[in-house]
């Protein structure tokens, strides 16, 4: 991988094992479908080495940038395991089946290649020269604004300030038991006002 002609980092593999695309007698995704990387292992998170190689095959097979892909274009899958020093890459397909409900049943069908990988060899970027190659302009950052935000897969968050609600306005339907009672609205002889006091002779 180039960054400033320049090789930012480089990395060998070896081939253990393989299986190719003919191999299996399986129907194939239509060509140019753009597929969904799996990646499985915690070699993948905690390992240097298998980071970068994770971050190398989201560049090589992430395929073109879309803005939206309808659900029926969601049949290949590549899967990446990192167990044991090794990787091992696999090939699906998804078929969706008849659930009884909206949501389809989702099986993967294996239809190659399928390949055993090792690492071997690699010359990997230091981390400020990573980081730099990482680096957006600001052209083409988006804007930030205000209370939105966006998360690992860039869906738009909002935040939403509203005021304290006075619950003493709440319009609320009026029921006979909770009605005052005639004899609680009559006040009593003795609470009356000066005015309404009798004077005796």
């Amino acid at each position: 991988r180039m960054f400033d002609f320049h090789v930012l980092d480089m990395i060998e593999l070896g081939v253990e094992k393989s299986v190719s695309l003919s191999e299996i007698k399986t129907s194939k995704c239509p060509e140019g479908t753009k597929p969904m990387l799996v990646f499985a292992g915690e070699a993948f998170e905690s390992d240097n080495e298998f980071k970068r190689v994770k971050n190398l095959f989201l560049d090589i097979f992430r395929g073109p940038t879309v803005s939206a892909v309808r659900l029926a274009g969601l049949e290949h899958v590549l899967h990446f395991t990192a167990m044991e020093g090794k990787i091992y890459l696999r090939s699906y397909r998804c078929l969706l089946k008849k659930s009884g409900c909206r949501t389809p049943r989702i099986e993967l069908e294996e239809i190659g290649p399928s390949l055993d990988l090792v690492l071997r060899r690699t010359h990997l970027a230091s981390d400020d020269l990573y980081k730099l190659a990482h680096k957006q302009p600001k052209a083409l950052k988006p804007k930030k604004k205000k209370n939105i935000s966006r998360d690992a897969l860039g869906s738009t968050l909002g935040r939403v300030h509203m005021q304290k609600q006075d619950l003493s306005k709440l319009q609320t339907r009026k029921m006979k038991g909770l009605r005052k009672r005639r004899a609680e609205m009559v006040p009593d002889k003795d609470m009356r006002t000066p005015k309404e006091a009798k004077v005796e002779s």
